[in-house]
């Protein structure tokens, strides 16, 4: 079990510290074709108003209609709109084989889409419903499709994203049948602002007023809270009454429970419990097919498996952390990119794809495989470290 949790955390640090292969329109790796992986930017009105959202769909083979899935990102730091398309490629995978279509569209102010975010103030509750009104525009359109099951809706969203699908739940969306919570929250740096208790009220807010069933999932030691207050806005919830478990679990080293909803290690954390409940809710949990791994490049000449200092843009943290998956079992996978931030997985049906996801995360920008099992395949020329061959060089 230590080994386990061991193997988990290593994993998780790649997300915060942060191909030669195919890549989309968009300069990301490309999936395997089995993926069906399209992107739309998808027009949804809010009230007078209207604004393009960036969406990544991955749909499942046959005609439908589907049940919906909708995953709501977070926010990592920095400028928004420089933020990566989101394609949550672990958690999408556990949907897809399960006959689910998935959707993840970026927020306004993120990545391509239209609009702005605006930065939370104190009133958090305000701030989430703001966030909801956009999430409830898309719903209504997605749900126009014809492959899609208007009365099987189930919302999953992480951070930002996680207390925005909770103020959704607040709205009674019809053929909503449940929320992942995903260490849902946030916190605002407003001068004065005691975000702590304003995230507490604004869960008891929502409570009061929602009927759909909620999963919450929190680390034990978050680093987006302290170890008591996911337990409070629990409590709040509950007893303004809403219907929801929280599930306290061992988290990385580092306290993410985003990472390890990234991680393909992650899914035997959360995926057990999302079973139970999505069999309670009425939504599918058996296998329908098997969506393929991505493609292992070839071995090339570059580097030594073992040789950590041929790794190029890397620091030496980020060395170290490559010394420390050569210690993980098979299979497994490592990314860079020229921003130095570097990605990993290890275990799961697609490493590969999973460590080019979280090292995308981290750098905001397309990565590469630099090592793939006990190979590596970072694709310079075999006799040459040349920049010139570089295949992530800046134009």
């Amino acid at each position: 079990m230590r080994r386990w949790l061991a193997h988990l955390f290593l994993a998780a640090l790649t997300h915060l510290l942060g191909i030669a292969m195919a890549t989309a329109a968009d300069g990301m790796p490309q999936l395997p074709a089995t993926l069906n992986e399209e992107v739309r930017m998808l027009t949804v009105v809010t009230g007078s108003s209207s604004v393009e959202l960036e969406t990544t769909f991955f749909v499942p083979p046959g005609v439908g209609p589907f049940p919906l899935v909708v995953i709501n990102h977070g926010q990592t730091t920095g400028e928004p709109r420089f933020d990566p398309r989101a394609r949550h490629v672990v958690a999408s995978r556990e949907f897809l084989q399960r006959g689910y279509l998935v959707a993840i569209p970026m927020r306004p102010g993120f990545s391509k889409s239209g609009g702005s975010h605006a930065a939370p103030r104190c009133n958090i509750e305000e701030h989430a419903r703001l966030e909801a009104e956009t999430i409830i525009a898309f719903l209504r359109e997605v749900r126009l499709r014809p492959d899609v099951d208007p009365d099987r809706i189930l919302l999953v969203g992480e951070a930002e994203g996680g207390i925005a699908a909770m103020a959704v739940a607040a709205t009674g969306f019809p053929g909503l049948r449940g929320i992942l919570n995903i260490a849902g929250g946030l916190r605002s740096s407003a001068a004065g602002c005691l975000w702590q208790e304003a995230l507490v009220a604004a869960f008891a807010a929502f409570g009061r007023s929602s009927t759909v069933p909620s999963l919450w999932f929190y680390g034990n030691d978050d680093s987006s809270s302290d170890s008591q207050l996911p337990g409070d806005m629990w409590r709040a919830y509950h007893d303004a009454g809403g219907r929801a478990e929280l599930i306290r679990h061992a988290t990385s080293a580092a306290g993410d429970t985003r990472t390890m909803f990234a991680s393909p290690q992650g899914v035997a954390v959360w995926w057990p419990d999302s079973e139970r409940f999505l069999r309670e809710i009425g939504l599918p949990t058996e296998h329908r097919f098997s969506p393929g791994s991505t493609p292992k490049p070839k071995r090339t000449g570059y580097a030594a498996l073992s040789d950590s200092d041929a790794l190029p843009y890397l620091d030496d943290r980020r060395r170290e952390l490559y010394r420390r998956f050569l210690t993980l079992p098979l299979p497994r996978a490592f990314a860079i990119a020229t921003t130095g931030n570097v990605g990993w997985a290890q275990g799961g049906t697609d490493p590969l794809a999973a460590a080019l996801d979280n090292c995308e995360r981290a750098a905001r920008r397309s990565c590469a495989l630099y090592a793939v099992d006990d190979e590596v395949v970072w694709q310079l020329a075999e006799t040459s470290r040349s920049v010139a061959a570089d295949p992530l060089r800046e134009p």
